[in-house]
């Protein structure tokens, strides 16, 4: 079996959170398409349902949509159920949903600080024992996290420590959680992106002006787009990557280069 045949998803099942739209949607195609059934995962359950059907549509795999909130560790808990209930199992999942508040440190209220990280950080971590405790009695499977370069590096010229914060505190439950369950057959791996350009962020008035500085920073001179994370994703989701597991993949362009 050559590799092209060994990166395939066929028979996987899986899940995406903030799926509807954006990073989450462009990884849950990419998997679909790689052979493996999704369920589309967000806070948004008609744009969930909007992208479920799309997709399935599109690779003709099974994708169902469920709307969760990924704060709520009940909610948490009953996605994972009816996501092995409907698609009969789980073998992966890509804990994607996230926030950022630019706001200046002295001027941020701690409701912001703790929105940003109890969605950032404490929506990983309840996602990621939800679908480790699954994976552990089963013996198998694999847990990708969405981190951020953020987590290396301090942006500029954005104010954004509550997002800085919870995107290094998820590489390095990424990295706990990893050891712990190296020798039990789960793995865990993490992907920092630099700046996407996803159709919200391209189009945010508030964005636009950073969008100009961040690409004159940038040495490809441009943001990246989601479908170049696909690649990343579909590999730590596959038997392929069976020895990779406690590692953080940084896909920007080399911005944190330097």
């Amino acid at each position: 079996m050559g590799i092209i045949e060994k990166m395939k998803l066929d028979g996987k099942k899986g899940f995406v959170t903030g799926a509807a739209r954006g990073i989450g949607k462009s990884t849950a195609t990419a998997f679909a398409e790689a052979g493996a059934d999704i369920a589309i995962v967000d806070l948004d359950i008609k744009e969930a349902e909007k992208t479920a059907k799309e997709l399935g549509e599109k690779t003709g795999r099974k994708v169902i949509a469920i709307g969760t909130d990924c704060t709520n560790q009940e909610q948490v808990n009953a996605m994972v159920q009816q996501v092995v209930k409907e698609l009969g199992g789980l073998d992966f999942c890509h804990n994607n949903a996230g926030i950022c508040i630019n706001a200046p440190a002295e001027e941020m209220t701690y409701e912001q600080w703790y929105k940003v990280i109890n969605i950032n950080l404490n929506g990983i971590f309840l996602t990621d024992i939800a679908a480790g405790k699954y994976m552990l009695e089963h013996q198998g499977g694999s847990i990708i996290n969405t981190a951020s370069m953020s987590a290396h590096i301090v942006n500029v010229p954005q104010p954004q420590c509550a997002y800085n914060a919870s995107k290094a505190a998820v590489i390095q439950l990424t990295k706990s959680l990893a050891i712990e369950w190296a020798k039990r057959g789960v793995r865990v791996n993490s992907i920092s992106p630099g700046y996407i350009g996803t159709e919200l962020t391209l189009n945010s008035p508030t964005l636009i002006p950073l969008i100009e500085k961040w690409n004159e920073m940038a040495p490809l001179g441009r943001m990246g787009k989601p479908e170049e994370l696909e690649a990343i994703c579909v590999y730590l989701a596959g038997d392929t990557s069976s020895f990779t597991t406690g590692s953080d993949f940084i896909i920007d362009g080399a911005f944190t280069c330097f």
